[in-house]
């Protein structure tokens, strides 16, 4: 009786430790989450500083490609992207002078007649008149969480659009976090509006 009296406690400590080490093992084979599986999704270049394929433009602003960017200095018009995108991450940056105003269009539901009443414009305006929608914000749709000036240096914007979610960064900093469901799919488009406007490094993760 006391040999089987001093086996019980071993047999019960090999038991556990066997136990602890096939939930250590099911830990380490987990699937990776959604959101890591979306991170290794490619980015497809959509300007690259030496082309314009793949753009067509509307409206008479003087685009031209210098260096690695392409800028309009003069006239009123878009840059708009062949294709069509619903849910996608963007990324580019621009640079403005102080009279800049410009914008970058979403969903663009015509386009052929874009401007903020027929798409999402994440603005590039930082002395438009009235504040509420200037850098950083969403057209009527959303102001900005922060107010970052952007003239005169070069600037990112990460912009989202999942469902009706749209998130925008500048520079880092969350100016957007909205849902709305106007617009669903549609080109995006680069603006000239005013002042000298550069864009380059543009770049999307289409779902």
């Amino acid at each position: 009786m006391k040999r089987i009296a001093i086996a019980m406690p071993l047999l019960l400590a090999l038991l556990l430790a066997g136990c602890q080490s096939g939930n250590q093992g099911s830990y380490e084979t987990a699937m990776p989450s959604d959101d890591m599986a979306a991170h290794e999704m490619p980015w497809t270049t959509l300007f690259d500083g030496s082309s314009l394929d793949g753009w067509r433009t509307l409206g008479d602003a003087n685009w031209h490609i210098v260096e690695d960017y392409v800028e309009a200095d003069s006239g009123d018009g878009y840059l708009v992207t062949n294709n069509t995108y619903g849910d996608f991450h963007l990324k580019l940056e621009f640079w403005t002078d102080p009279d800049a105003n410009s914008g970058v269009f979403l969903r663009c539901s015509n386009p052929e007649d874009i401007g903020a009443a027929s798409a999402y414009e994440v603005n590039i305006y930082d002395k438009r008149p009235d504040p509420a929608y200037r850098t950083g914000g969403i057209v009527n749709v959303a102001s900005p969480m922060a107010q970052i000036d952007a003239a005169g240096k070069w600037n990112t914007y990460e912009i989202s659009a999942e469902g009706p979610r749209l998130t925008v960064r500048l520079n880092g900093v969350l100016t957007v976090d909205a849902r709305d469901e106007k617009y669903a799919s549609g080109p995006i488009a680069l603006q000239h509006g005013a002042g000298i406007v550069r864009f380059r490094n543009v770049q999307i993760m289409a779902h």
